[in-house]
């Protein structure tokens, strides 16, 4: 009897161990496929690039599709975004103190090289070496150690609206690139600073040119240039770029020439992408290029860029500063004598010789299309542009006339005549049919 208790003893004591065996197997596999659940979900959600923290440890690009997803996303938020993802994205904002010392969340870069504050403070001879002063910061001309020349644009300490702005021109420009877009070179985020790292434009502004202290005289094909190349840096924004981007702050202050003259669209701080166009938002840009519709409607439009492109024009065939009257101006040549408009009054007086001014008046019909008061008779910036080309090609056409043999000269002129009623054609219109709607 003694025997068979110890057995039925000895079996229980197996099977219970048998049990608790089973039962810390199943445990750990139960805890195993948790732990690589959660790992898959993690990695799902997190960037393929590294990321980037306050202190500049690390940074790696992003691919362009990651890109997109961060504009559309910090743009969405422009009126009021959520304090978690302000900052998630902007893990800078107020530095380490900002955050009671504690080291801000890590920051995603798209594409963008980070540049080292010390090297941008030796580049500019610690910031002395200023090329101007914008409403973001002071702007300086750097020589890097490799040679290259820079524009280093730094935030103000006081500039309300610089962080945002900064945020949107890294973010933008990640994934716009044009030959007459100011390509940004880098970027900096140490020691508290926020810096933006472009090309150097060794001729400056436009308005620099047009109205600045050592103002030069442009010829009228150098004017034709920089409006072409403007014309088609625009068309990129709103025809080229996915999701389409409208400027919002198109100025020949915002207008860079390099050493060759030619002319590019620069400072996006202000930019929207068209995915939010309909939208009331707070009114941005500059006095005197705003468009009238958009000031009293509050909604943004590609025509609202076309209206500013308008208003450039006028600003490349007059000289007249847009904060100066330059519309007064423009609307009494509209109604000139006897009903006809007669630009000749404004045009700048270096461009009154020869036949040059029948092509400005030209331009300045197109100009005056653009500056419409209503949005819907204003042309696309597709058609601004055709009509640019069809100048300037005119223009060439004449200069190769004038060094052709005789026999071909008639020829020639004949093109010309024909260009030239494709233009009246094209700037007397009552309305433009637009491109799409």
């Amino acid at each position: 009897m003694v025997d068979r208790d110890k057995v039925l003893i000895g079996v229980g004591a197996g099977v219970a161990a048998a049990l608790l065996a089973a039962a810390c197997v199943l445990l750990v596999i139960w805890l195993y496929r948790r732990r690589a659940s959660v790992s898959a979900r993690t990695r799902s959600v997190e960037s393929p690039s590294a990321t980037l923290r306050a202190d500049g440890a690390r940074c790696a690009s992003l691919d362009s599709s990651v890109s997109v997803s961060v504009v559309s996303e910090s743009l969405a938020d422009w009126g009021h975004p959520p304090p978690a993802k302000r900052a998630a994205f902007w893990a800078w904002r107020g530095g380490a103190a900002g955050n009671n010392g504690r080291e801000p969340p890590p920051l995603t870069v798209s594409g963008i090289p980070k540049y080292h504050y010390k090297d941008l403070q030796k580049a500019t001879s610690n910031f002395t070496t200023i090329l101007g002063q914008g409403s973001f910061g002071p702007v300086y001309k750097a020589a890097m150690a490799t040679g290259e020349v820079v524009a280093v644009k730094v935030l103000a300490s006081d500039s309300r609206q610089g962080e945002r702005e900064f945020q949107t021109e890294v973010a933008l420009l990640s994934r716009l690139h044009h030959r007459n877009l100011v390509n940004l070179v880098g970027y900096c985020v140490e020691k508290g600073q926020r810096i933006l790292i472009y090309e150097y434009m060794s001729n400056g502004s436009l308005a620099r040119l047009l109205y600045g202290d050592n103002k030069r005289n442009l010829s009228w094909q150098e004017r034709l240039q920089i409006a072409h190349d403007i014309s088609h840096g625009i068309e990129y924004l709103h025809e080229g770029a996915v999701p389409s981007v409208i400027h919002r702050d198109l100025k020949s202050d915002n207008i860079l020439l390099d050493h060759s003259m030619r002319a590019k669209v620069a400072d996006f701080g202000l930019s929207k992408e068209e995915v939010y166009d309909g939208r009331k938002s707070g009114l941005k840009g500059t006095y005197g290029y705003m468009d009238p519709d958009y000031m009293s409607t509050n909604k943004l439009t590609k025509k609202s860029d076309v209206y500013s492109f308008g208003i450039i024009l006028f600003e490349l065939i007059t000289a007249i500063n847009p904060q100066q009257g330059l519309m007064d101006y423009i609307n009494l040549a509209a109604i000139g004598g006897e009903g006809r408009v007669d630009w000749d009054e404004i045009l700048d007086k270096d461009l009154l010789v020869g036949s040059i001014p029948e092509e400005v008046r030209m331009l300045a019909d197109v100009a005056y299309r653009c500056v419409n008061k209503s949005p819907r008779k204003r042309p696309w910036i597709s058609e601004v542009t055709q009509a640019i080309s069809r100048l300037r090609q005119r223009q060439l056409t004449k200069h190769d006339a004038l060094t052709l043999p005789r026999s071909e000269t008639r020829t020639v002129l004949r093109r010309i005549e024909y260009q030239h009623v494709e233009l009246s054609d094209l700037t007397s219109m009552k309305e433009l049919t637009p491109i799409r709607a």
